[in-house]
């Protein structure tokens, strides 16, 4: 009982961020898949040759052997990402940028699988199930947690520290940073995944991919 209404709680505090994030974050990914429409004809060329010849070298078994260094790769990545939301949570102007940042990741993920689904077609769509779609399922909740929390905590320094000037810190800080450092756990879990399963799956569709220019 006690914890339905600590989460009921949280949720009447936090709805607004998360749909406000979500709206951000829903908008990148739209953003990005309109992107593609404005690509030159050069420009995707070029990108069809790029992965053409990354669709051979996986057929050819070219990640095969490189786990290790894959998910030190994965890993990396997401902790920079974590550690940024974190440094700007504890700033008071970074709330703008968490925006920008979630902004900036549907971006990615719309531009991804919408040029993947534009040029391959139902083949397009195979290889972002396989290759983008996995890890983002976590990767995604992950971040808006993260960012809700991030924003939650420098509305609650600006309101204790800048205004009203009382109000206790630490506990706040701490339920921050802890959010973050299990948020760090989820994600060495996911880039396992991404180094060591899904290039497994990408091996499996790449055979059907192999008509790209470069390949």
């Amino acid at each position: 009982m006690l914890k339905s209404r600590t989460l009921e709680l949280y949720m009447k505090e936090h709805l607004s961020f998360y749909i406000f994030v979500g709206v951000v974050f829903v908008t990148g990914v739209v953003f990005g898949a309109v992107m593609v429409n404005a690509l030159s004809i050069e420009q995707r060329e070029e990108i069809a040759r790029y992965l053409g010849n990354f669709f051979s070298s996986v057929h050819q078994g070219a990640l095969d052997g490189e786990g290790a260094g894959s998910f030190r790769e994965a890993f990396g990545m997401h902790i920079k990402w974590i550690l940024l939301i974190w440094l700007l949570g504890i700033s008071v102007i970074g709330l703008p940028l968490i925006l920008i940042l979630d902004f900036l990741k549907g971006v990615l993920i719309g531009f991804t699988v919408g040029y993947m689904v534009g040029t391959l077609s139902w083949k397009g769509l195979l290889f972002a199930l396989v290759s983008v779609v996995p890890p983002n399922l976590v990767i995604i909740p992950v971040l808006i947690v993260c960012s809700v929390t991030a924003m939650a905590f420098t509305v609650h320094l600006v309101k204790n520290r800048f205004i009203s000037r009382k109000g206790a810190l630490y506990e706040p800080f701490m339920r921050f940073t802890g959010t973050m450092v299990g948020s760090a756990v989820l994600l060495v879990g996911v880039a396992g995944l991404e180094a060591y399963l899904s290039p497994v799956m990408m091996k499996w569709v790449t055979p059907m991919l192999l008509t790209l220019p470069g390949s």
